[in-house]
């Protein structure tokens, strides 16, 4: 079972956010018991802007055994798509075209996604399997 995990479940992890920490703590710890946990190239990027330094996200990455798997070209070519049904919907820019590149990825090279953002995922990824830590 691979898992990609979503920025805002690590960022609940690595800050311990009172909100959502402990519950995306543990939703994370199932996921590993499960299987591979990985993220995305956006993710990654994500995660970079928020760690000190890259030599940072790397050790707190390598504590949860969590590793890069690179988007390929059909999850790329899929998240253009469902942006572009996302604007001719009238999709008012809440949604940045990253949130779309995440949800390819998991659907195309994984088996499921760990987010808090499963409504957005159910409109445009109908066959990416979502869990919601904070459901």
């Amino acid at each position: 079972m691979i898992t990609a995990v979503d920025t805002s479940v690590l960022i609940d992890v690595f800050r311990n956010d009172p909100k959502f920490g402990a519950r995306s703590a543990k939703a994370l710890r199932q996921c590993m018991k499960e299987g591979r946990i990985v993220l995305c190239d956006v993710v990654w990027a994500e995660l970079t802007a928020v760690f000190a330094s890259r030599r940072a996200l790397e050790e707190a990455l390598k504590i949860l055994s969590v590793e890069l798997l690179p988007m390929e070209q059909r999850a790329a070519s899929l998240a253009g798509e469902m942006w572009r049904r996302y604007r001719s919907r009238r999709g008012n820019r809440t949604r940045v075209i990253p949130d779309f590149l995440i949800a390819a990825h998991a659907q195309q090279q994984c088996d499921r996604l760990l987010t808090r953002d499963r409504g957005f995922c159910r409109d445009y990824f109908k066959k990416l399997r979502v869990i919601d830590p904070s459901a």
